[in-house]
């Protein structure tokens, strides 16, 4: 199981949470961000549907695989 590790950072004149360097919107306070970021990891943690699925990756090449529904990260907040 793969581990996310979102934090809640200051960002832009206010707050907001990343995760692996990328940046959520940003909001007027930390309490703020902090709930949206509780918000989006418990959503990880919730199964989907199996489904095929396209990405492209670093170098440009495009991949196909089968992700399945049950597959889900396990989602944190680190540094609450």
């Amino acid at each position: 199981m793969a581990k996310v590790h979102y934090r809640v950072v200051e960002h832009d004149g206010g707050w907001a949470y990343t995760l692996q360097h990328v940046f959520s919107e940003t909001f007027p306070s930390r309490a703020a961000a902090l709930a949206a970021v509780k918000k989006a990891a418990a959503e990880q943690r919730v199964p989907g549907n199996t489904t095929h699925i396209e990405y492209q990756d670093a170098a440009g090449v495009w991949h196909t695989e089968l992700a399945l529904g049950i597959d889900r990260p396990d989602a944190d907040v680190v540094g609450q």
